[in-house]
């Protein structure tokens, strides 16, 4: 017949893992920005949200949605770029295509 230990005599084996994890370094921001990366994802999360807010102007829901779509697609497919110059021509294109759109959406 086996029966569990005692809870007392766990106890010393659980301070020590408690003990162990509580004392061990772990990173607490994970990977840090630089300062320029910083600013980038700044100005990019501005565009992003020009473009979400400006959305409110398409008077139709369905093209309201799908432009809310393309752009939030188009944002997560660059999510993971880390290399500033491709960062700020993305910033770039995005704003010239966005300036375009918005020409057309004054215009309906």
């Amino acid at each position: 017949m086996n029966r569990p230990a005692p809870f007392s005599r766990c106890l010393p084996a659980l301070r020590l893992c408690v003990r162990g994890y509580a004392s061990r370094p772990r990173p607490r921001l994970g990977d840090t920005l630089s300062l320029e990366h910083f600013l980038q994802r700044a100005r990019v999360l501005a565009l992003y949200r020009t473009i979400i807010r400006a959305t409110r102007r398409i008077p139709d829901p369905a093209t309201r949605a799908e432009t809310r779509g393309m752009a939030r697609a188009e944002f997560e497919r660059n999510r993971h770029v880390t290399d500033l110059d491709h960062i700020r021509y993305l910033l770039s294109t995005g704003k010239t295509e966005w300036e375009n759109m918005e020409r057309y959406i004054d215009g309906l």
